[in-house]
C-alpha cells in the first residue's frame, strides 16, 4: 500500500494536459453493490484509463445526493459498510496495484465521529489522495483542511453556478488537488446536457486559481464529455456509472471497465 500523496493529482493532471479532453474520473459507492466489490472497481477503473477515482463513504444524510447515489448508499449501509471500512478498501485496492489518485467523498457528521485527526491519517494511511466534503462550508473547513494537508491529503472544496466569483476565490484559497465544479443547482443525477452556468462557472474558477477543475453532477454521455474539451481538466461521473453497474448484471468491475472506456472516446483496448 502507498500513502496518500497531493503529488498524485498533480502528476495525473499533467499526464492528460497533453490530451485535452477531460480526463474521467468515476465515483463509486462503497459497498455498492457488494461490500467486497469497492476494490475490484476501483481497479477496473484504472484499466479503463480514468484519471482518477472518487470513492463515496455511505451517510444515513446524504443532502448532496440524488436518489441513484442515496440508494446505492443506503444498499450499501444495509450491508454493513462503515466509514472504517470503506477507507480501508482503497487501502485494499492499493495493495492489490492501484496507483491513480483517489478522493473520499463524505459528509462532516462522519468525519467528526471519527475525530478529524484520526480520520485525517487513517486517509492517508490508506493512500486516499483527497476528501470532498459537500457540507463542509468555506468558514468552518480551515481545521479540516490543515489536518488533512499535514498529513499530504488534498483537501477538495465545492463550488456552485451559484457561487459568487469573490467566495470563488475564497474557496479556491483552502484547496488542494482540484476544485470541484458542480454543474448544477441540485443533487447528483445524470442530465440531458452540460448547462451554459456551468461553463459560466468553470470559466470564473480560471480566473481566480490555476487548480485543475472537475465538473461533477449530472455527467453521463460521452457527447457531456466530448461538450466539455477545453473548458475544464476532468469530468467525475457517478449517478449514470451507479445505474449501469445496478443494470447490467454480474461483474460489476467489467460494466464500470467498459462504461469509462466509452466515457474516453475509446475502444476495448483504448
Amino acid at each position: 500500500m502507498t500513502a496518500a500523496t497531493a503529488g498524485r493529482f498533480e502528476a495525473a493532471f499533467a499526464a492528460g494536459a497533453a490530451g485535452g479532453r477531460p480526463g474521467i474520473i468515476p465515483y463509486v459507492t462503497a459497498g455498492f453493490p457488494g461490500p467486497d466489490d469497492t476494490a475490484p472497481l476501483l481497479l477496473a477503473c484504472q484499466r479503463a484509463g480514468s484519471l482518477a477515482a472518487e470513492v463515496g463513504i455511505p451517510f444515513s444524510d446524504p443532502l448532496a445526493d440524488g436518489p441513484t447515489i442515496q440508494s446505492a448508499g443506503w444498499r450499501a449501509l444495509e450491508q454493513g459498510m462503515t466509514p472504517a471500512r470503506a477507507i480501508s478498501e482503497v487501502a485494499r485496492a492499493r495493495d492489490a496495484g492501484l496507483t491513480i489518485p483517489v478522493a473520499a467523498m463524505t459528509y462532516i457528521n462522519p468525519v467528526l465521529t471519527m475525530g478529524i485527526e484520526a480520520f485525517a491519517g487513517a486517509c492517508a494511511a490508506a493512500g486516499i489522495d483527497g476528501v470532498i466534503v459537500p457540507d463542509l462550508p468555506v468558514e468552518e473547513a480551515a481545521g479540516l483542511a490543515a489536518s488533512l494537508g499535514a498529513h499530504g491529503v488534498a483537501h477538495i472544496p465545492l463550488v456552485a453556478p451559484t457561487t459568487p466569483t469573490s467566495r470563488v476565490a475564497r474557496v479556491a484559497a483552502t484547496a488542494a488537488g482540484f476544485i470541484y465544479c458542480v454543474s448544477v443547482t441540485g443533487t447528483t443525477g445524470a442530465r440531458e446536457s452540460v448547462s451554459p452556468a456551468a461553463l459560466d462557472l468553470l470559466e470564473r474558477v480560471r480566473s481566480v486559481t490555476a487548480l485543475p477543475r472537475a465538473l461533477g453532477f449530472g455527467i453521463s454521455r460521452p457527447e457531456h464529455v466530448e461538450a466539455l474539451t477545453g473548458h475544464c481538466e476532468a469530468v467525475v461521473v457517478g449517478s449514470a456509472l451507479l445505474d449501469a453497474i445496478a443494470s447490467g448484471g454480474d461483474d460489476p468491475g467489467a460494466i464500470a471497465e467498459r462504461f469509462v472506456r466509452e466515457l474516453r472516446g475509446v475502444g476495448a483496448a483504448g
